[in-house]
């Protein structure tokens, strides 16, 4: 073939790709995204999903797997578990660690890349196409690149143009998508991670068992999650506290006596929360997981809320595409948003709740926590996924009038429950090293529980010796 030919035909495939308008384009191949894209594939779609990094990624996250997070994969997906977790130690910033032990699993842990890699299979399976190493600059749903009012087009870094009839934006909470929606937040904070790889002994003692602890930083934790011979330690808290977060890794690190070993990824990330009056579309574009702001307010779990919104945006995606004006395209724009709030959004503003307690009142969640059986039954029904925070206030009489009653606490000490106010200090106590943290295997009455809270972390520690069975 000639060099004038061969150019012919590369302009005419440039000109048929630039004509193809997908059903559906998905912007960010991680868990929200790989989800979107899946459901718009099973649901017979022609599906684009683009990703700005190559496959397999690394991304900063714990990895935890809860009940909900299982529950929203896609059927016949093999998670690429690298721990299963039995026991929880919990302490309150190196001090008071305790242990609750679960005959069965609790949730399981994995690595993001391998996770990610294989959910983005899945929607390839199911019939999308995947293109990586693709950075998109804006999407416009006016304009010149619009050839008409039911397409929306994504311009790309190196100039290229995408048409859809519907997409979704799972970029990231500092993506293109969000900002084009207008996405709004009101709470950032700023986790930093260091994945340390460890000699078979001190991998073997952690295996089964995970370390969450809460942190001297108001509504801050740090969290220690085993995954065969190497070991993710991090720590979160408000953004605007940089370098006391530095700070708290670095001694949590030494006090794990993990410190003469070398990490093999250091990251940092911030993490987003949408307000309540954020918007979830605009036009037919929607947003979902971390670009939406999704994610649980008190432990910052996002895994979950990016699956299952993911899915969620891909099925009304797919309605939106088949929309065939600007009224139902925003008919279908609002029943997804109606969905997310009446799900997610319900989970969210409880977890709001208990961060504003967790914040002042950290030691009498450990005090409950550890020492009670109701609340670590609480713990365990939640991270299997057989109920939510939502549901557990909703259906559980006694945990709503007792989330009511410290609300009403918390906003008469000082007017209004509000962030970054800190509960004094507990009593001092010698610290208790977390590698040998006492197991703690029952309960107490309502009273101690009481007491422990008034006492802080040391009344835990009274509460939890009148233990009796193993919970759960």
């Amino acid at each position: 073939m000639s060099s004038e030919n061969a150019d012919a035909e590369e302009v005419r495939a440039g000109e048929s790709q630039a004509a193809t308008v997908w059903d559906v384009v998905v912007v960010g191949a991680g868990p929200a995204g790989a989800s979107a894209a899946y459901a718009a594939a099973v649901a017979g779609r022609r599906v684009l999903l683009l990703e700005k990094a190559e496959l397999p990624r690394y991304k900063t996250c714990g990895g935890g797997i809860i009940g909900p997070s299982r529950d929203a994969l896609p059927p016949g997906f093999e998670l690429p578990l690298q721990d299963r977790v039995h026991a929880v130690t919990f302490s309150m910033n190196g001090r008071f660690a305790r242990t609750r032990r679960s005959r069965r699993m609790l949730f399981g842990l994995i690595n993001r890349p391998e996770f990610d890699a294989g959910l983005v299979e899945q929607a390839q399976k199911a019939g999308a196409e995947l293109r990586t190493g693709v950075t998109v600059s804006r999407v416009e749903q006016h304009g010149p690149a619009v050839p008409d009012r039911r397409t929306v087009a994504v311009v790309l870094a190196d100039g290229e143009t995408v048409l859809a009839r519907a997409v979704v934006g799972a970029d990231g909470s500092a993506g293109r998508i969000g900002a084009h929606v207008g996405v709004k937040l009101d709470q950032v904070d700023l986790g930093l991670e260091a994945e340390i790889p460890v000699p078979p002994s001190v991998a073997e003692d952690w295996k089964g068992r995970v370390l969450i602890d809460w942190g001297p930083m108001p509504g801050s934790y740090g969290w220690v999650f085993p995954k065969g011979d190497t070991l993710t330690v991090g720590v979160i808290s408000a953004r605007g506290e940089g370098a006391a977060t530095k700070r708290y890794l670095e001694d949590f690190i030494a006090r794990l006596g993990l410190a003469g070993f070398e990490p093999e990824i250091s990251s940092g990330h911030l993490t987003r929360c949408r307000s309540d009056d954020s918007p979830l579309s605009r036009g037919r574009v929607l947003v979902c997981g971390d670009a939406a702001g999704l994610l649980e307010p008190w432990t910052r779990e996002g895994i979950s809320f990016a699956l299952r919104s993911g899915r969620l945006a891909g099925e009304w995606a797919v309605r939106i595409a088949e929309a065939n004006d600007a009224v139902d395209a925003r008919r279908q724009a609002l029943n997804y948003a109606f969905a997310i709030k009446a799900g997610l959004g319900v989970e969210m503003a409880v977890g709001r709740r208990m961060l504003t307690l967790f914040e002042r009142r950290p030691g009498l969640l450990h005090a409950a926590i550890t020492g009670l059986r109701p609340a670590w039954n609480a713990f365990t029904d939640i991270t299997r996924g057989s109920t939510s925070l939502a549901g557990l206030v909703r259906t559980h009489g006694m945990a709503r009038r007792a989330l009511d009653i410290l609300d009403r606490r918390l906003e008469s000490a000082d007017g209004t429950a509000r962030r970054g106010v800190t509960e004094p200090a507990a009593a001092s106590g010698p610290a208790e090293p977390q590698g040998a943290a006492k197991d703690v295997e029952g309960g107490a009455g309502a009273k101690g529980a009481e007491s422990a809270g008034a006492q802080g972390a040391e009344g835990a520690e009274g509460v939890a010796r009148t233990g009796d069975a193993e919970a759960s």
